[in-house]
């Protein structure tokens, strides 16, 4: 079968017939590690797919699914719709009430199941506007909420079995897999129609780029499985025969990491910065030699380059920076770390070469849900990693370069369009080729590089254009600054809206002895922080163009996140959002610098 997988629920058979993994997949509940092996999961999912028959499930039916967690059962149900024809629309479990209500209305959801308590009452909430909902279910057990072991005490009736299997050979690899709303940082979801064929190419065309032994891998998987990248990734895992720990949430990832000791993870670079952060604020504490010692090996791993660029003096020095520092990072991260792959914003180049240096390198990729998603990607085998890029395109993927510099994508892993919106799908196809509104450029090498969103590049009013997301990317490598938003469109200059790293800047202080206040507002006000800030902000500004230089800034009070509707649930800065809450400080930034 694994020659000839077209089918994504193919990818569970080719496990059992090439590994038969005792842990499969792991989740934990009430403190314990329960593991699911590849043929428990065969024999769970096709109990599922009888029961989902039982209760009147047919082909084309749209189904949500929703968990605040990645956990076995969301695979299960995944495995359990796609092999009986039913579509799978799963949902960020962090968006709004008024999100929830448009997409199961759009959608035509007639089945929700969902992980737990907050969520029910989310669902439960709206339940009553969506006329296609026949239930809801939940994994938890609560109460009021019918249980989905329901529904495998349906299927425990094996009359039906033939059927599943009669449907599964009629599912052909072109039909309608999955429609995955793209939350993006404007307007209205848009429901992204992404078939068995677009994600199981996929999956095969980044397996080569995956450089460790099959069969013999640990991965620790916590980034939604809601979102593409990290399910398309679950598909490869059982392909490639590895064992799958999911994380409990982010706030035990440090001790899932100890417990799981995992080869491999995927990561988005807001949290790699959060580790390194947190490295580094212990390395401060230390004393004297073992003070020194840190900081030598920490700006040693600031010059790394790939493949012994910097000499044999250079990696001298890093073998020992390994052996005495390094090695305790690692093991912070379980030990066992052979690669992470980082995807859904840009990575700054410091965090790729520090945990190159440690050993632990960072491979960063590109792709988006229309694109299912892997476009292109790093791999440390065979010179094809190079920081500061997003590796070389996949294989059967087609990369060109607009005139205007915008990425544009032909593949099979192109989707098959947004749903009942044949207006948007046009706008964003030119041919077979697919428009990704992010500018890019190959260098010589054939490595590509974003330079840049196509819709957030603008023009001052001196008729120059600036591209925000690279200031930002610059802007953000300062461990004062958590988020920053670039703005200045049709104005003189570019400014920024910037939410200080509160905890960061607290820490600072403590250090040097200055007071500053617990209240947020009291200590964007304090002078000697908009002074510091000040200097991080011309520091990074040293890289560019005058004109594309920010002159002024405003600090926000506010922690940017997912829950006040400032980020997307990838931690993107949600740019109409933002300059609709600080319009004040917009105004602020330009009042006394008219056009």
């Amino acid at each position: 079968m694994s020659k000839h997988i077209t089918k994504l629920f193919e990818f569970a058979y080719h496990q059992l017939e090439t590994y038969k993994l005792p842990n499969a997949f792991n989740t934990k509940y009430n403190g314990e590690w329960k593991a699911t092996s590849s043929q428990e999961f065969i024999n769970k999912g096709n109990t599922l797919s009888r029961g989902l028959l039982k209760l009147g499930v047919k082909p084309g039916d749209k189904i949500a699914v929703i968990s605040s967690n990645n956990r076995t059962e969301w695979n299960l149900l995944d495995f359990a719709l796609l092999q009986i024809g039913a579509i799978n629309v799963p949902i960020y479990p962090t968006i709004s009430e008024e999100d929830y209500l448009y997409i199961f209305n759009h959608a035509e959801v007639s089945y929700c199941f969902l992980s737990d308590k907050d969520l029910y009452k989310k669902a439960k909430s709206i339940g009553k506007e969506v006329p296609s909902l026949k239930e809801i279910y939940s994994f938890d057990t609560l109460k009021k909420c019918k249980n989905w072991n329901e529904i495998i005490e349906l299927g425990k009736d094996e009359s039906l079995q033939a059927e599943v299997d009669k449907i599964k050979e009629e599912v052909k690899t072109d039909d309608l897999a999955t429609i995955i709303y793209t939350s993006g940082t404007t307007g209205k979801p848009k429901g992204v129609m992404l078939s068995h064929k677009n994600i199981v190419t996929n999956v095969l065309d980044s397996v080569p780029r995956l450089p460790l032994e099959f069969g013999k891998i640990t991965a620790l998987s916590f980034l939604p499985v809601c979102h593409v990248f990290e399910r398309m990734l679950h598909y490869l895992y059982q392909y490639t025969g590895t064992s799958i720990y999911f994380a409990e949430g982010m706030d035990t990832i440090v001790d899932n990491l100890k417990e799981v000791k995992p080869h491999f993870m995927t990561v988005v670079p807001r949290l790699l910065e959060k580790v390194y952060d947190s490295i580094i604020n212990k390395g401060s504490e230390l004393k004297g030699i073992k003070k020194l010692l840190f900081f030598w090996a920490v700006d040693l791993a600031l010059k790394y380059e790939p493949y012994n660029a910097n000499g044999w003096w250079y990696e001298q020095k890093l073998k020992i920076a390994n052996k005495l520092i390094f090695s305790k990072w690692r093991e912070a991260l379980g030990g066992r770390m052979a690669t992470m792959v980082s995807g859904s914003a840009a990575l700054q180049p410091r965090l790729s070469r520090v945990f190159a240096a440690a050993q632990m390198p960072v491979m960063e990729g590109y792709g988006l849900t229309e694109t299912s998603p892997v476009i292109s990607v790093n791999m440390i085998n065979g010179n094809m990693f190079r920081i500061g890029t997003i590796g070389k395109t996949i294989d059967n993927v087609t990369v060109k370069i607009a005139e205007d510099g915008e990425i544009l994508v032909k593949g099979p892993n192109v989707m098959q369009g947004y749903y009942k919106d044949p207006e948007r799908t046009a706008s964003v196809m030119t041919g077979e080729y697919f428009h990704t509104g992010d500018k890019g450029e190959f260098d010589k090498d054939g490595f590509l590089s974003i330079t840049g969103r196509k819709k957030e590049i603008f023009k001052t009013s001196g008729g120059k254009y600036v591209a925000p997301a690279l200031l930002e990317n610059e802007m953000k490598q300062s461990r004062f600054i958590e988020q920053i938003l670039v703005v200045g469109e049709g104005q003189k200059m570019p400014g920024a809206i910037v939410q200080p790293n509160f905890e960061f800047i607290r820490d600072w202080a403590r250090i040097h002895q200055e007071q500053v206040s617990e209240d947020n507002q009291e200590l964007i006000d304090n002078p000697k922080v908009i002074k510091r800030i000040s200097k991080e902000i011309k520091k990074g500004n040293k890289n560019f163009a005058k004109w594309e230089t920010i002159k002024r800034f405003e600090l926000t009070p506010d922690v940017w996140s997912i829950e006040n509707n400032l980020l997307t649930p990838t931690m993107k800065p949600k740019r109409n959002e933002i300059l609709k809450k600080y319009t004040h400080l917009y105004n602020k930034i330009y009042e006394n610098n008219p056009k």
